[in-house]
């Protein structure tokens, strides 16, 4: 798993690219939210467009992540998400916790 960062107007977009599997994806992620906020960065995109799948250690690191932002008074928004994602959201009930949006332009307008 890749993670790419770029900033568009003050916020953070990290583009996802490949799994999010137990043992490199969430671990991966693990590290960038935490040194995101350790450079006091509050407004953080995911776009998962390039994400063809999540584990159940992937998602729990994705609401890690959210937790851990809130916990820092910042804000974690997912963007191209794809058919799949979006299922196993509303599977486990996720889908009402993330706000999510189909394009990183629609994510960094909500802010």
């Amino acid at each position: 798993m890749q993670i790419n960062e770029k900033e568009v107007n003050g916020i953070t977009v990290l583009e996802i690219h490949g799994k999010i599997l137990m043992g490199e994806g969430d671990i991966a992620i693990k590290k960038k939210i935490d040194e995101l906020l350790a450079k006091n960065t509050k407004s953080v995109i995911l776009d998962l467009s390039s994400v063809p799948y999540i584990d159940s250690s992937g998602l729990g690191e994705l609401i890690r992540c959210y937790t851990t932002m809130r916990k820092a008074n910042g804000t974690l928004k997912l963007a191209n998400v794809t058919d799949r994602i979006v299922d196993l959201l509303t599977i486990t009930k996720l889908i009402t916790v993330f706000e999510y949006y189909k394009t990183v332009d629609d994510a960094i307008k909500s802010f």
